[in-house]
This record gives structure tokens, C-alpha cells and sequence, in this order.
């Protein structure tokens, strides 16, 4: 029997629930302890960078969005907060409809087509409780029980590198697991004085067979790209790298 490691010594992610996040999430939680899902951060909607409420597939012109739609709210709202908008499944239906468009040939539609109908049979009137649904479903799909906390548990208190600290006492945990798109606002001396480690995500993208295969591979897809073209048992080992 494994024994439960101390608060101390466990790796911490700390992330937005983004809706059907690509690989590099998931691969973060095969190296961490824990996921804080920090449904109390401000809900980010309309950039380059946003891919909340969004993420990628490939089509036979390339790669597409597609997206959760969620109601118009002020800038400063709470991802907690923000609301899906309720058009009678007009954009559930919409999102299923592409997902059958261009993956319906693809070799293992058949068997993750039922817990992606699943997920969007949900009857959930908040962004973020969808959105982390869609997460807990990869996270099954690809065999993966990292301990979940949410913020809203913890009342995170500061902004950027002083609420990732904040988060981290509160769990009693020295050893922070980063995304490199935190590079931008990063401060060591704010870890270092609070003593937490951080440690920088070195993610491989993997290749794997996809559908339009004309097109190229294309990286930072929708984690539902290589299940639909690979498969439970095959993404399980691509995804850590044992094939």
C-alpha cells in the first residue's frame, strides 16, 4: 500500500477550468499531486489568448474553434460567475454536429462519441461547472486520478504570483508546477521568499495519426482529437509517452 504523501511534499497545479483543454494540460497532472481549479480568477473571454470557453479541432480546412456559449457579462466577473447562455441547445447541438462532421470516419469515434453526448446532455446553467465536467471527463478517459481542490474552498487571496503563494500555504505545499505561459508575469523572489519551488512544465507534443492527413499534423488540438483518432487504451500511452 502506497503511503499518502505529506502536504509538503506534494506538486501542485494550480489552473482555470478551460473547456476541452489540449494535451499539455493533462500531461501537467501526470506530474502533480493536486489540481486546484481556480474557478475564482477573472473570467478572460475575447483575446488571442482565451481558450476558456474554447478549444480546437482539425477540420478539412484546418484547425477550428469551437465553443462554449456563455452570456455577456462585465469585464471584472468571476469565472464562478459567468452563466451559459440558454439558446434551447442550439450551440450543444452545434458542437456535436462538428464533432460528427469530421470525425465520424475517424477509427474510434464510435466508442467516445457516447461520453462526449454525455457530457453535453448536462443541464448545467454555469460556465465553469460544464467546463470542468469536460475535464473530469478526460481525466477518466485517460486514466487519471489527481486530487482535485477548488479555489472557492481556499478564498485565494492577491493576484498572480501572490495568490499562487496564497494557494499554496493554504495547502501547506512547496512545489508549484507552472505552465510556460506563465513566464510573462513570474517573480522569483516572491517564491523564493514564500520558499515554494517552482517547477516548469516541459511538455513534447506527441504525433499520432489524424484525420486529413493531407493537411499535416496539427499540434494543440482538442485532447478529443487523439481520442477520436486513437482511442482510450492508445491515447493512455501516447499521452505519457510509452508509444
Amino acid at each position: 500500500m502506497t503511503q499518502e504523501k505529506k502536504p509538503e511534499d506534494k506538486t501542485i497545479v494550480i489552473h482555470q477550468p478551460d473547456f476541452m483543454p489540449y494535451l499539455g494540460y493533462f500531461d501537467r497532472l501526470l506530474h502533480a499531486d493536486t489540481l486546484v481549479v481556480l474557478e475564482t480568477a477573472q473570467y478572460v473571454n475575447g483575446t488571442s489568448k482565451s481558450w476558456m470557453n474554447r478549444d480546437k479541432i482539425k477540420t478539412d480546412r484546418g484547425e477550428q474553434w469551437f465553443n462554449l456559449c456563455v452570456k455577456k457579462a462585465p469585464r471584472e466577473t468571476a469565472i464562478k460567475d459567468i452563466e451559459l447562455l440558454d439558446d434551447g441547445g442550439k450551440w450543444r447541438k452545434n458542437n456535436l454536429g462538428l464533432f460528427h462532421q469530421h470525425y465520424r470516419k475517424a477509427p474510434f469515434y464510435k466508442e467516445i462519441l457516447p461520453y462526449v453526448e454525455e457530457l453535453y446532455a448536462r443541464d448545467d446553467k454555469l460556465f465553469w461547472t460544464f467546463a470542468f465536467a469536460s475535464i473530469k471527463m478526460l481525466m477518466n478517459l485517460f486514466d487519471i486520478h489527481t486530487e482535485v481542490v477548488f479555489a472557492t474552498d481556499l478564498d485565494p487571496q492577491g493576484k498572480n504570483n501572490d495568490m499562487i503563494v496564497d494557494i499554496m500555504q493554504k495547502l501547506g505545499a512547496h512545489r508549484y508546477l507552472s505552465g510556460t505561459g506563465a513566464a510573462d508575469y513570474y517573480d522569483e523572489s516572491v517564491y523564493k521568499k514564500a520558499e515554494i519551488e517552482v517547477i516548469w512544465q516541459d511538455f513534447h507534443h506527441p504525433k499520432y495519426p489524424q484525420q486529413y492527413p493531407e493537411l499535416g499534423f496539427i499540434p494543440y488540438l482538442s485532447s478529443l482529437d487523439l481520442l477520436f483518432n486513437c482511442g482510450i487504451e492508445n491515447s493512455r500511452k501516447i499521452l505519457r509517452g510509452e508509444r
